[in-house]
């Protein structure tokens, strides 16, 4: 007889990996769009409206969740929560949490110099001396906030609880990759793509974390289901 836990991993790496692999085409395909040159067009339509929309107050507002993608406050931040882990001895969790961030840092600076796309001009302040394809934020914060929201979920059993995370995480996420357009420091390609990136390494890094997790449940469970025998 088939478990309900067996049956609910499967269908979890089902999903992971429709969606890794949906995300990996599409990004893809934007990238090789991008250096073609057929996204201009896209990126200067949506600059130019985004653009529009700046006021003193919505540009200070930006300039806030920008900074909350910024290297350094999810790096902290990262560093604080892994250590909160750490105290509660929730090892697996601060393992994964460490993974994920490394990986993050060390694919953002490969995709970078593999792209080497110059950054466009920065509608407030200088725009930032490293390229620009992924947006680096985009790609961090998904990634951090998304596994963040993912292991405090797995948590919690009231499903207002559960919502409240997500909603959170995603409002987070897409308000500091909008920001990235907004203060003109990215194309809107450079954020769609740097999302995509997020989402083919979170749900590989959550697809491996929830096979080695349900191997190590059967090497428990393996002899206690002997001894019922």
């Amino acid at each position: 007889m088939v478990k309900p836990s067996n049956t609910k991993s499967g269908f979890f790496l089902l999903g992971a990996l429709l969606i890794a692999a949906t995300s990996l085409f599409i990004f893809g395909w934007l990238a090789e769009e991008m250096l073609e040159g057929d996204t201009q067009r896209f990126d200067a339509l949506i600059r130019s409206a985004v653009h529009q929309l700046a006021t003193p107050w919505l540009t200070l507002l930006m300039r806030g969740f920008s900074f909350l993608g910024s290297v350094p406050v999810v790096t902290a931040m990262c560093l604080a929560v892994i250590c909160v882990f750490l105290y509660f001895r929730r090892l697996r969790n601060a393992a994964l949490l460490a993974i994920t961030m490394f990986g993050v840092a060390a694919l953002d600076v490969a995709l970078k110099y593999a792209f080497h796309r110059p950054r466009p001009a920065a509608f407030f302040g200088v725009s930032p001396s490293s390229y620009s394809f992924p947006s680096g934020h985009a790609f961090g914060s998904l990634c951090f906030y998304g596994v963040l929201a993912a292991l405090l979920a797995s948590r919690v059993r009231r499903r207002a609880a559960k919502f409240f995370l997500w909603t959170a995480a995603v409002l987070l996420t897409g308000m500091i990759g909008f920001s990235r357009i907004y203060l003109g420091v990215h194309y809107p390609s450079d954020v769609i793509a740097g999302y995509l990136a997020g989402a083919v390494w979170i749900t590989a890094v959550l697809s491996l974390d929830k096979i080695l997790a349900g191997r190590h449940r059967k090497e428990r469970n393996g002899p206690q289901e002997l001894i019922s025998k």
